[in-house]
């Protein structure tokens, strides 16, 4: 029994001395931990909630568009840009709203909204916002703004969308050959989307792409010949 009391005070005068040395460092990687599992539930209940208000926000804003309210759909953008705008529906909220206040004549606001998404949205939304942005410009006259907008590199869906713009644009200029050439290339665009595609969903989309192709095609006609 003895020699078992002694065995075990052994065995404890090793763990004060590992604990004297290392207690410390343990302590600290326990409380490490402890924050990190306590920040990581806090950062994801505060994004649930901003969603969750971000939700609610957007709802007033698609109801207000909907009723013709430009005054409040231009509350509602305003709030979702400021309050929630690392959220989903900050974006989408702010090409909502640009179209309603370029319906009701409000052109800055709808810039300032498009600019946002340029400048803080990702792929299709921020080629849409810069496609979107472009025309309004066109629609002022700002034609070298518009097109530095429909300048770089864009997605392959919006391919088509930028060239038949650049053509509109060039062609408000005056630039009749260059407005030929972005004619041209949108229509190259659609021709490779449809051989692109598969099957029964490539006949389909050839077919749902006939009226737009055919409007390109006005387009580049109305130019006349090339001299």
């Amino acid at each position: 029994m003895a020699t078992y009391d002694l065995e075990e005070q052994e065995q404890l005068d090793e763990i004060k001395v590992w604990w004297k040395q290392y207690g410390n460092l343990v302590v600290s990687l326990l409380t490490a931990a402890s924050i990190g599992v306590i920040a990581w539930q806090v950062w994801n209940w505060y994004q649930r909630n901003q969603t969750a208000q971000a939700s609610m926000v957007y709802s007033v804003l698609q109801k207000s568009v909907l009723e013709k309210d430009s005054q409040r759909a231009k509350a509602a953008s305003g709030e979702l840009l400021e309050k929630f705008g690392g959220t989903a529906y900050a974006p989408l909220g702010a090409l909502i709203s640009a179209k309603a206040m370029f319906d009701a004549g409000d052109n800055k606001t709808a810039k300032v909204q498009l600019a946002w998404v340029v400048d803080h949205g990702k792929d299709e939304l921020r080629d849409l916002a810069r496609l979107r942005l472009a025309a309004v410009l066109l629609d002022e006259k700002a034609y070298d703004e518009a097109l530095k907008q429909l300048d770089g590199s864009v997605s392959a869906g919006f391919a088509t969308r930028f060239a038949e713009s650049r053509g509109d644009v060039l062609n408000a200029q005056g630039k009749k050959s260059e407005a030929r050439t972005a004619y041209q290339a949108a229509l190259a665009k659609l021709d490779e989307a449809d051989k692109t595609g598969k099957g029964k969903n490539s006949l389909q989309d050839k077919q749902a792409n006939a009226p737009y192709r055919e409007m390109l095609q006005q387009k580049l006609d109305s130019l006349g010949e090339s001299k």
